[in-house]
């Protein structure tokens, strides 16, 4: 029912604003939808390279036939493809453990590291004579460790490692494991002439060089300082063979005398 309350007159001529249609050009007809004819050929064109495929001689069907037939056939023999995704798939899998493992590693060589008990100046926790050489190195450590990106017990750690590492492999004559304990023994020495007490400094030193000394018989048994000289004495051989046979030079040929030549004789 109409509302008889509008009273607006609608007066012929007047301005009136045309409806949103946004953005939209009222004069352009919509696109027609697509028809259900049109999709049937795309669909009956699909089926029917699904149905080639699958033929004798089809893409799939071949690949169908390499993969029933690989078992027999064996890695040397078998398809091209299978073997490239074969291997595409073992180095994945390779990859996938070897990150794996390297977090486990990082993880376990971490927790190694900062189990160490913590160096401080002038904690002893050493008694004895290795006191006098362990208690400076620990000393030097912390206080040279500060800027470093690690903590002091973590450097003490490595350093007893490298020193272990360099024991085991030079008692196994190992010429890397001799030159690193060689390198970490000078560079124990001089972290106890730095850190060891002005009173004892001497005394302290001279143990670390008398304890390097001491067990380098252990991780240098074996190395002398004398040249060794090889002298060879034997006869060189003589190879003899038989089965080589070498022919005799041929004779000058003779030249006889003629019968109607006579040598001159004096009467």
């Amino acid at each position: 029912m109409a509302d008889h309350n509008d009273r607006t007159p609608n007066i012929p001529g007047q301005r009136q604003e045309p409806p949103a249609t946004n953005g939209q050009d009222l004069n352009v007809p919509p696109p027609p939808a697509p028809s259900p004819e049109e999709k049937e050929p795309r669909l009956a064109a699909l089926h029917a390279w699904w149905d080639d495929a699958w033929d004798d001689g089809g893409f799939l069907h071949d690949r169908w036939e390499d993969l029933r037939q690989a078992p027999k056939l064996g890695w040397h023999s078998m398809a091209n493809w299978m073997k490239a995704a074969i291997a595409l798939a073992g180095i994945c899998t390779v990859i996938i453990l070897l990150d794996t493992a390297t977090e486990v590693l990082a993880d376990a060589i971490h927790r190694l590291l900062t189990a160490a008990p913590h160096v401080q100046v002038g904690t002893d926790t050493s008694t004895g004579i290795f006191a006098v050489v362990d208690q400076p190195i620990r000393s030097y450590i912390a206080t040279h460790a500060d800027s470093l990106q690690i903590s002091a017990s973590t450097v003490y750690t490595l350093w007893q490692i490298t020193g272990l590492f360099g024991l085991i492999g030079g008692f196994f004559r190992s010429s890397g494991a001799r030159l690193t304990w060689t390198a970490w023994a000078a560079a124990s020495i001089a972290m106890v002439y730095s850190a060891a007490p002005a009173d004892g400094r001497t005394i302290a030193t001279g143990l670390a060089v008398l304890a390097w000394t001491a067990a380098s018989a252990i991780a240098l048994r074996g190395l002398t300082l004398r040249p060794s000289l090889f002298i060879h004495n034997a006869v060189p051989g003589i190879d003899i063979r038989p089965q080589i046979h070498v022919p005799a030079p041929a004779a000058p040929p003779t030249y006889s005398t003629p019968d109607n030549v006579h040598p001159l004789q004096k009467r």
